[in-house]
């Protein structure tokens, strides 16, 4: 339908292989990835890496930190 038009989720999207290298660069431990927030949680760190244009951002400085 031309009408409701879908967002290009593919293009925001973190490659799986990408996601098996990357770790928590204060901890050391593996991440989980957020599609709905583009962003990598470190449950560990209580931090979560923003994911910008599909890059992510592995820099304690620009994560969120988690207030659970």
């Amino acid at each position: 339908m031309a009408d409701s038009p879908t967002p290009p989720v593919e293009a925001t999207r973190v490659d799986p292989r990408l996601l098996e290298l990357l770790v928590c660069p204060l901890t050391k431990e593996t991440l989980e990835y957020d599609a709905v927030r583009e962003e990598l949680i470190s449950r560990s760190a209580k931090l979560a890496y923003p994911i910008r244009d599909g890059i992510p951002i592995m820099l304690p400085e620009e994560a969120r930190s988690l207030t659970e």
